[in-house]
């Protein structure tokens, strides 16, 4: 069982969801990302999406792209990337998944960048540019290190690509709610909820929704019926705006807070 697996069995025991947040690293800088992933995880995080930084990042929207040129302005690359998590290894133990693209992962190695993730600590890994039609070379490697492979539907994916993605993903699956790129939005669509109970009947994996999830009131929401809810633009601004500063921590804390309390204080609906 991987800790992705280990994680959300966990939270289903005690009826609650995965708030999954995502950073971009090295933004502002890499010992500041260092410093954000213990600070998420204590404002009760549990999973954390690592952003590898890329030149051209087509499924993000303006602040995620920003986050990544200011990253790769600072030097940062895969293996920066990598050093990085296992330093966090020393002291923390959250689920990490490097989101990213698959340029960068092939100019790498798709064999040495799964072994080397794996030893690293990485749990997981979504490229979100790399289909699950063209994803067999790197999936037999990452399946071989035991590291959780993960997917994409949107709201545009029919029965075919929901079997595909059931067949394929590992750890969990990443429902997206809007069409498009990453960013938040003043409201979700109406028919997350029929989407994600649509996928449920081809998976017993967790569904994780995100893209476009801006606050509180979304979140908790959208946790009555995805297992996981995915934060990454709303927590991205707030670096953006307090880069360096001293309270760049708290003011991402207290977000973060306010996620997790909303999540845990959701009504279900009958």
């Amino acid at each position: 069982m991987t800790r992705i697996e280990k994680r959300f069995a966990t939270l289903k025991e005690k009826g609650e969801k995965a708030l999954i947040t995502f950073i971009t690293a090295g933004d502002p800088d890499m010992g500041s990302t260092e410093r954000l992933i213990y600070a998420l995880e204590e404002a009760g995080a549990d999973m954390i999406e690592l952003g590898i930084p890329f030149s051209d990042p087509m499924a993000d929207g303006p602040t995620i792209q920003a986050s990544s040129e200011r990253a790769l302005k600072g030097g940062v690359t895969i293996e920066d990337v990598l050093a990085l998590v296992k330093r966090v290894r020393k002291r923390s133990e959250i689920p990490i998944i490097l989101f990213g693209y698959y340029n960068p992962i092939f100019a790498y190695g798709v064999e040495r960048f799964s072994a080397d993730a794996r030893e690293a600590g990485v749990d997981g890994l979504l490229v979100v540019d790399l289909p699950p039609e063209e994803a067999d070379e790197l999936k037999k490697h990452t399946d071989r290190e035991g590291l959780d492979l993960i997917f994409l539907l949107t709201p545009t994916s029919d029965e075919r690509r929901m079997r595909l993605v059931a067949r394929k993903a590992r750890g969990f699956i990443y429902y997206v709610s809007v069409t498009g790129v990453t960013g938040t939005r003043d409201r979700l669509p109406e028919d997350v909820r029929l989407y994600v109970e649509r996928a449920r009947r081809f998976t017993d994996l967790p569904i994780g929704v995100g893209f476009g999830v801006s606050g509180p009131e979304q979140a908790r929401t959208l946790s009555q019926w995805a297992d996981g809810i995915i934060v990454g633009s709303a927590i991205v601004k707030i670096i953006e705006r307090w880069g360096r500063s001293e309270r760049l921590l708290e003011e991402v804390k207290a977000f973060v807070r306010s996620l997790k309390e909303a999540m845990e204080s959701r009504v279900y609906e009958a």
